[in-house]
């Protein structure tokens, strides 16, 4: 019971590592706020909810500064506290060539995968500066924030920013007992990859010594990591879990 007593936001909760990751949360005694701005999310809440979690959702556009404000304010009404963030939020891209990115498009992955991120760490944050009792951000970036990948220019941009927001936000908050981290994930079995044909599944595996790709629960594990006090030596860290990808 690793996060027990521990109020926890998730953003992006209603499929894959949101999901997972809520309910890891819940396993070891969390109370949930699941954000997603799809309503698949209320079912999530009510099947983890039958598990004997205390869980609610929140429906929330992250790339939205009202509705970020707005779920904190929502979570604080209904637990009475914010411990613990997990920014998780995001979308994919197919890739293209730099001409054939819009403009429009472009900035819809910044806005939802780093504003995102920027405005659950903002309101996050200065909920537990004003608790004063500290408190674990988890932000979900992506090995795409280590290394370049052709043609997937808008997605590495938002990704490198998570990468490098979580450094500064983790150095300057950290005397204020607020630990700011991120989980790097390689290539995961998520929905996000539903779309992906057998040849492009098969190289993406191929890309990746252990030979598979990561599990959602994998990733889950590691924020748990992150969002408990067997991390509590860490701050500013952004946690690589890819199978090999980045070590070649």
């Amino acid at each position: 019971m690793k996060l027990s007593g521990k109020v926890a936001v998730i953003t992006g909760g209603a499929t894959g590592i949101g999901k997972a990751t809520a309910q890891l949360f819940i396993e070891n005694g969390a109370k949930v706020v699941i954000a997603d701005v799809s309503n698949q999310a209320e079912n999530t809440a009510q099947e983890l909810t039958k598990i004997g979690g205390e869980v609610i959702f929140v429906k929330t556009d992250v790339s939205k500064e009202v509705e970020i404000k707005n779920l904190v304010e929502e979570t604080v009404k209904h637990f009475g506290k914010l411990d613990i963030m997990v920014a998780n939020a995001g979308i994919g891209h197919p890739a293209a060539l730099i001409h054939e990115v819009t403009i429009d498009r472009w900035q819809q992955m910044l806005d939802i995968n780093l504003t995102g991120v920027f405005l659950s760490n903002k309101y996050g944050i200065t909920q537990m500066q004003n608790q004063g009792t500290g408190g674990t951000i988890v932000n979900v970036s992506s090995i795409m924030g280590h290394v370049g990948k052709t043609n997937l220019f808008p997605y590495t941009a938002a990704k490198a920013g998570v990468t490098n927001l979580t450094r500064s936000l983790g150095v300057t908050y950290a005397k204020e007992g607020i630990r700011v981290n991120a989980v790097c994930p390689g290539f995961v079995d998520t929905p996000i990859l539903s779309s992906a044909d057998e040849e492009k599944r098969s190289l993406l595996i191929s890309a990746h010594p252990i030979g598979r790709l990561g599990r959602a629960e994998e990733i889950a594990s590691t924020i748990l990591f992150l969002a408990s006090e067997d991390s509590s030596f860490m701050v500013g860290a952004n946690l690589v879990v890819d199978g090999g990808y980045t070590a070649q």
